[in-house]
């Protein structure tokens, strides 16, 4: 028996967002999490469904927003070296803005709201590194200011980590992440295909 959440509980929808209808949100996609010490585990699969994503956006007009993640000098979050840069695969183009950010939240201490109410839209569509982190605190932080988040698994990655002394799977922390995402802040799909 599935468990009750806390959006159906407080009577939220679970309709997921379409690209036509939506904005759509690509979280630190950057080469920091394709090699080296942060290397991610099924980041290529997770790319190439951003990728197709955010090719379908262009075609059907929907507003893109690309956002990255700033360490400054010397880490892998340098945006100014190649390491922190947007993988080639998920480049912006002209018009597409970039939002810097310093914090998991996309939201914090940035434009991205500005930007996001620019659109007209409701419904975002967010995607990116890591699940647990950057894409969990931005889908709060877009629900937090109104907005009705939709979430694609397989456009999203993380890595292993260890709780509490237990050892955990990239898969594992992807899964939790992705269920409490579901639990209250927005809809989650498995695949970015079968978005409408």
């Amino acid at each position: 028996m599935a468990a009750t959440t806390l959006r159906e509980l407080n009577g939220f929808g679970g309709t997921p967002a379409t690209p036509a209808d939506a904005t759509l949100i690509l979280v630190d996609y950057q080469n920091t999490y394709t090699r080296g010490v942060m290397e991610l585990d099924g980041w290529q699969e997770a790319l190439d469904s951003g990728a197709a994503l955010l090719a379908r956006a262009r075609e059907e007009g929907a507003p893109v927003i690309h956002v990255v993640h700033d360490g400054g000098a010397g880490t892998p979050y340098d945006i100014r070296a190649e390491i922190g840069q947007i993988h080639p695969s998920v480049a912006p183009v002209d018009g597409e803005p970039v939002v810097v950010k310093h914090a998991p939240n996309s939201f914090h201490g940035t434009d991205l709201e500005q930007k996001v109410a620019a659109t007209g839209r409701e419904n975002v569509i967010i995607v990116g590194f890591m699940t647990h982190m950057c894409v969990t605190f931005t889908t709060e932080g877009a629900f937090l200011r109104g907005y009705s988040p939709t979430v694609v698994a397989d456009a999203c990655a993380t890595r292993p980590l260890a709780g509490a002394g237990v050892e955990l799977s990239a898969e594992q922390i992807h899964h939790s992440a992705l269920a409490a995402i579901e639990d209250l802040y927005g809809v989650v799909v498995a695949k970015g295909s079968a978005l409408k």
